[in-house]
């Protein structure tokens, strides 16, 4: 590798060819790279869900969630068990580790639920398994409004048409629609008549089944032919539908609408959508993984247009896409890069003087960026905000190299010698300098691609990134730049050597410190104490809020109200959120599985044409929200990971009284501290219920069965299950028939009391007469956390980190000394904080051993090294100096510029040591080749320096994306100019002071070796 550069100059064709097909590669594969806003990150989460239409959650739990928790919890790789029972519906979730193949996860769960199938309830869905895509949220949504088609005929518009042909695009995986109705017959059954004819909701539905049904006759052989056999029962419109002879107990005939109301009809809306304050039919686009979110958005808006030409009568508005923001990030991601490249040439020219040596440093950056683009693709990366931070931060990094080459070459050139004669000196005399740094680098990042858990899949495209960016940097370094230069420089007046009177300073400080070697190290070790304990006092956070011009409310309402209810107070949040002027669209989607749930979307204008950030306006806006009562109404998203509150904490347990006794205790704690503002327990509030209690003795007597009572008032109120309801068949599709009762019947708790149920006798009874009917109260939701029951505890920040306010919660006694089978389970940004800072860690102390390593192979040496890593405490303190000035707390990004610091303050130590090793071989005292070393090196080291500041000034100034990228640019920028400064005067004492120990230890173990070969 050291003699790579005479051999390029000597040998220019090879090197030249092998940069063009790079390049050619690189393009290709820049144009080919999907454009994402985060990396594809693959969590293996399998779901669970089983539905059994009006069983209220105390029941599921014990009968379904329980079971299906048990068989999925002796699958190999699991990680945690998240379950949630809700009326009539279980959910579990089973995140597996990472890096366990999600195929086979998904295969194992689905064979251990099949074993515990025939021990669930009858009458129950079957158990849908199925893999969790986490990149889940909608890439856009549109609102559809028509002023000719019915609401249900839209509905259907968008379910069967739009939905097929954006599903034929490329990239996108699922398009589902919001709002709107489902198309249904309903048979609103009189109970006054079902009571008076003895037929009850059961038989109604069974008759029907069989009854309004196509099926196959088999195959018949008349004159002389062959034909097909069709029993065609089913009916072909409502009216035909409401002429069917239903049979009573008593062997006499009546036909359907003497008992029932039938329609054609849409289904019970539980679910309404709005867009801004208009009713309105929504759908959501979807991308597969992998594919591009610009290219899928820009393929979804033409064949959006096509439609809209097909069907003019339609109008199709986008009113909510991420990928404006992905674009926006991307572009000024490619802005920071270019930027940052052109300063650091500037740099470059300011110091050099010379036009051929400044193209020759910057050829060195596109050269090296596009082949990464290369390695990019083949490792099926994308441009994505991490990948494309990897390249705008090393943008002052790729150069260096080329920066240490050129200034050494030009520094020969001084001495008389031609450009030729020069480069070949040069290149070959730095060599083993430039491959250190680069090594270094290239040491540091190159964990950061295999750090464990989810953290470690967020960032390997950027450790490997950077990676892949120095090696081919390096390459430039030792191929091109030197074969370049030995081609085109020319020696002219400009190019001369004077110190001037801040090199004369430095040379006088510089003999100061060698002088007094030991109270110089002492002053570096004090520094890097205090760095130290401003590191400690900086507040600790996740990731700093980001602006993505949208946010998202979420309205939760006391168990029991209705969906009008539920609407209502929606549109009071809308109303207030709406008269802000920062607001542009906002669609409410209110209702589904629980119609007390609403969210709001809140399309903000553009970070350019408001004053306030995302998060400053949703501090604003918050307060306000107190003024409806009854409501807990919060942003989600924003600085919570997953959506969420910002602290979220679980309390899990097995006995439900301890636990819940142990959440209001901790909740109350917490309500005191200054940190946190509206603590409380998440979710879990009683709901109201009619118990209907079976007299097992008359119902024995009497020959009814608990299952015959159940399936009775279930038909009767909510119909059939969705697998064994009767069909309507259409020549598109197949329409559901409903049998319950008329809604205003639901009402009356004496209509119930009332239903008709069979007996063994064959008559029938009230239901009264078997059950006794009452008013009560039981969980809405009951969630469940690796097999115990869970209590969720969430709080917002008043003001502060979460750091801070998590150590506060975490010293409160009620949560120090929980009850005896309670834990403590840290979820939401309590778990991934101390995920972060664990794995950074490890890859920061795994960089450190492997910079060592490196640098030992490099010099063949072991005591030297050591005073190369010197520098890297030195960074430490800029690094918190600087955040401290912007107001910047500890954050994931900071974290990630601390790993970059690792990787690149430990280049001017390099460049001084390896000149004072050569020095000293030449024949020199030490004291004279370390000042020797700081004259010769301290222009170039301070030349890369503040090309790396230059090249990261975009980073750190960034608007767009800057709430990630500003803190990291910042550290650098900080800890490089600290690292550098102080380096140039401690790395020399330190260099003086592990000298001495290498020559007072190599002797004594060359002796101890000795003695143990001869013995």
């Amino acid at each position: 590798m050291k003699n790579m550069s005479a051999w390029a100059i000597r040998h220019p064709i090879m090197p030249i060819v092998l940069f063009m097909v790079l390049t050619f590669v690189g393009i290709v594969s820049f144009i080919r790279l999907p454009i994402n806003l985060s990396p594809d990150v693959s969590f293996p989460l399998v779901s669970v869900s089983v539905s059994q239409p009006g069983a209220a959650p105390s029941e599921i739990e014990t009968q379904i969630t329980q079971k299906i928790e048990g068989a999925v919890r002796s699958v190999s790789g699991v990680r945690t068990i998240s379950s949630r029972a809700s009326e009539g519906f279980s959910s579990t979730m089973v995140e597996f580790q990472i890096g366990t193949p999600i195929d086979r996860a998904l295969n194992d769960v689905r064979d251990a639920v099949s074993k515990v199938r025939t021990d669930l309830p009858d009458g129950v869905d079957e158990p849908q398994v199925t893999r969790i895509d986490v990149e889940g949220g909608a890439i856009a949504y549109y609102a559809v409004v028509t002023t000719e088609r019915s609401p249900e005929q839209l509905s259907w518009y968008v379910d069967n048409t739009v939905s097929k042909r954006l599903l034929a695009i490329p990239g996108v995986a699922q398009a589902s629609r919001g709002g709107g109705f489902t198309r249904e017959i309903r048979v609103n059954l009189d109970p006054a008549r079902m009571q008076a004819l003895g037929i009850t909701a059961t038989e109604v539905n069974q008759q029907l089944r069989t009854l309004n049904l196509n099926a196959p006759g088999g195959r018949a052989q008349v004159g002389g032919g062959e034909q097909a056999i069709r029993v065609l029962g089913s009916a072909s419109t409502a009216l035909e539908l409401a002429n069917t002879q239903i049979r009573l107990g008593n062997g006499t005939n009546v036909r359907l609408q003497d008992i029932a109301e039938v329609r054609d009809d849409v289904g019970e809306q539980r679910q309404l959508t709005r867009l801004n304050g208009r009713v309105a039919t929504t759908f959501g686009v979807f991308k597969a993984r992998g594919s591009s979110d610009v290219t899928v958005l820009d393929r979804v808006e033409e064949e959006i247009d096509k439609l809209l030409k097909e069907s003019p009568d339609l109008k199709i508005t986008r009113v909510f896409t991420t990928v404006e923001n992905t674009r926006e990030s991307y572009q000024a991601a490619l802005t920071a890069m270019i930027e940052g490249s052109i300063l650091a040439v500037l740099v470059v020219f300011i110091f050099l003087r010379d036009w051929r040596a400044t193209a020759i440093s910057a050829l060195a950056i596109p050269l090296s960026a596009i082949p990464t683009f290369a390695f990019m693709y083949a490792m099926d990366f994308t441009l994505n905000s991490m990948s494309m931070l990897a390249l705008s931060l090393v943008a002052g990094v790729l150069v260096d190299d080329a920066i240490v080459e050129i200034e050494n070459i030009v520094r020969h050139m001084r001495m008389g010698k031609t450009g030729y004669q020069a480069a070949l000196d040069a290149a070959d005399e730095i060599g083993l300098a430039v491959v250190a740094t680069s090594a270094t680098i290239i040491a540091v990042f190159a964990p950061v691609g295999f750090m464990g858990g989810f953290v470690g899949q967020y960032f390997k495209q950027f450790g490997l990134t950077v990676a892949a960016a120095v090696f081919f940097s390096l390459l430039v370094a030792r191929l091109i730049t030197p074969l370049i230069a030995a081609y085109t420089l020319r020696p002219h007046d400009e190019i001369r050597s004077a110190d001037g009177p801040m090199m004369n300073s430095y040379l006088d400080v510089l003999r100061w410190g060698l002088q007094h070697r030991w109270t110089t190290i002492a002053g570096g070790t004090a520094f890097f104490i205090i760095s130290v304990l401003l590191l400690v006092a900086l507040p600790k956070s996740l990731i700093p809020p980001r602006d993505f011009s949208a946010s998202q409310i979420t309205i939760e309402l006391p168990p029991g109200v209705r969906l009008e209810q539920t609407a209502a107070v929606s549109a009071q949040v809308r109303d207030l959120v709406a008269a802000q002027p920062e607001v542009t669209d906002v669609i409410e989607s209110i209702g589904g599985d629980e119609v007390r749930t609403a969210n709001l979307y809140v399309s903000l204008v553009s970070h350019k044409d408001r004053d306030l950030t995302q998060h400053e306006w949703e501090e604003k806006v918050r307060p306000s929200f107190a003024a409806i009562p009854d409501a807990r109404i919060n942003f989600a998203g924003g600085d919570a990971a997953g959506g969420g509150r910002p602290l979220t904490l679980y309390l899990t347990s097995d006995d439900p009284v301890k636990l819940e006794t142990a959440a209001r205790a901790a909740v109350e704690a917490m309500r005191k501290l200054p940190e946190l503002r509206d603590a409380r327990i998440s979710g879990d509030l009683e709901r109201p219920e009619v118990i209907v209690e079976p007299r097992l003795d008359l119902a024995a007597e009497l020959g009814v069965s608990v299952a015959a009572i159940s399936q009775t008032i279930r038909i009767a109120t909510l119909g059939d299950l969705p697998q064994n309801a009767a069909k309507f068949s259409l020549s598109d599709r197949q329409v559901p028939i409903r049998v319950s009762l008329l809604e205003t019947s639901r009402q009356d708790l004496a209509t119930l009391e009332n239903l008709p149920v069979r007996t063994s006798s064959g008559g029938t009874v009230p239901l009264k007469a078997v059950a006794e009917i009452r008013f009560g109260e039981g969980p809405s939701v009951v969630r469940r956390y690796n097999q115990s029951r869970r209590v969720v505890i969430d709080s917002e920040l008043n003001g502060v980190e979460i750091g801070p306010a998590l150590a506060k919660v975490k010293a409160l006694p009620e949560i120090k000394n929980l009850p005896e089978g309670v834990n403590l389970v840290e979820v939401g940004q309590a778990e991934f904080i101390k995920d972060v800072f664990t794995n950074f860690t490890l890859a920061i102390g795994a960089g450190v051993l492997l910079v060592f390593a490196v640098l030992v192979l490099l010099f063949a040496r072991v005591f030297q090294p050591i005073t190369i890593l010197s520098a890297l405490p030195l960074s430490v303190g800029g690094a918190a100096i600087a955040l401290m000035l912007f107001g910047k707390p500890f954050s994931m990004p900071v974290v990630i510029g601390f790993l970059m610091l690792m990787g690149i303050v430990g280049k001017n130590s390099i460049l001084l040591v390896d000149f004072a090793i050569e020095e000293m071989r030449a024949g020199k005292t030490r004291t004279e080749a370390l000042i020797e070393a700081g004259h010769k090196r301290a222009r170039p080291i301070i030349m890369t320096t503040v090309a790396m500041v230059a090249g990261m000034l975009p980073v750190a100034l960034a608007v767009v994306g800057g709430e990630f990228r500003a803190p990291m640019g910042i550290a650098v920028i900080g800890g490089l100019i600290t690292s550098t400064v102080l380096t140039l005067v401690i790395v020399p004492a330190v260099f003086s002071v592990i000298d001495d120990l290498e020559g007072w230890v190599t002797p004594r173990v060359s002796r101890l070796l000795n003695s143990s070969e001869a013995s």
